[in-house]
């Protein structure tokens, strides 16, 4: 049997909204494990974030992508927070900091802090950010990170897309979500470049990948794998990327593409 490497997206993906996963996906992303296929978890979250899925799926060995890419990590439970950082990537936020100030009235800034948490610009609306978070003045936002997120509690996903466009960001990736919700990592970073490393360590072919996500941070992961799939409620311009479409989280669309393997 071949062994596929499967990137699986987290929210809107294999999480419902409300932050549970169906027992159909569940089912379904341990008969991939059992089947020996390298399933990597590549998410937008910070690995802090990303733990407690790992724990709720039951993994208990493989890859994880975290940060957009930005942060890979190994999962072992023999370690204190159950798993080991293989790599980071970082960038100086202080010239995107500089662009962000001011730009939108209610805009607030959080820096992610590895393993931690994040450092913010002011208090981010209850639950969006896991892990240690601590209000800091704007200077002290300025050190390396992995990713800067910028949100507005009023805002709208559209009108972040335009405000992003309009920014003049160089030297940086980023991605816009569902809500006024802007995600900025460093230049050339994405899930597929952090996936691509995976691949290679494993010395699976490139036409045996598979990838399904639902958001524009997955843009980049589709076009990357051999079969990319894009959840049914997908905005046009990730559906425009995918070689297919299946049905929605509520649907349990991840669940009918992975008992199709």
């Amino acid at each position: 049997m071949t062994k596929l490497l499967i990137g699986l997206d987290v929210d809107g993906t294999i999480i419902h909204y409300n932050g549970d996963a169906s027992d159909r996906v569940r089912k379904a992303i341990g008969a991939v494990v059992e089947a020996g296929h390298h399933v990597v978890i590549a998410t937008g979250r910070s690995i802090t974030g990303t733990v407690p899925i790992i724990e709720m799926l039951g993994l208990t060995e493989g890859y994880v992508v975290c940060s957009n890419g930005a942060v890979t990590a190994q999962i072992d439970r023999s370690e204190p927070h159950g798993y080991r950082l293989l790599d980071s990537i970082t960038f100086d936020p202080r010239p995107v900091l500089d662009r962000l100030k001011g730009a939108w009235p209610d805009g607030l800034v959080a820096i992610e802090v590895i393993g931690e948490g994040y450092l913010v610009s002011d208090h981010f609306p209850e639950g969006e950010l896991l892990g240690e978070v601590h209000v800091v003045p704007w200077d002290e936002l300025a050190q390396p990170t992995t990713r800067i997120t910028f949100r507005s509690p009023t805002g709208t996903a559209a009108e972040f897309v335009e405000l992003a466009a309009g920014l003049g960001l160089h030297g940086v990736n980023y991605g816009v979500g569902y809500s006024a919700w802007l995600d900025i990592n460093p230049a050339g970073v994405s899930k597929a470049s952090a996936l691509e490393k995976v691949r290679e360590h494993f010395a699976v072919d490139a036409a045996d990948t598979v990838a399904v996500g639902d958001h524009r941070n997955d843009i980049e992961m589709l076009g990357w794998a051999g079969r990319g799939v894009a959840m049914g409620q997908a905005p046009d311009d990730v559906k425009a990327v995918a070689d297919e479409v299946t049905g929605t989280v509520e649907e349990d669309g991840l669940a009918q593409v992975l008992e199709s393997l």
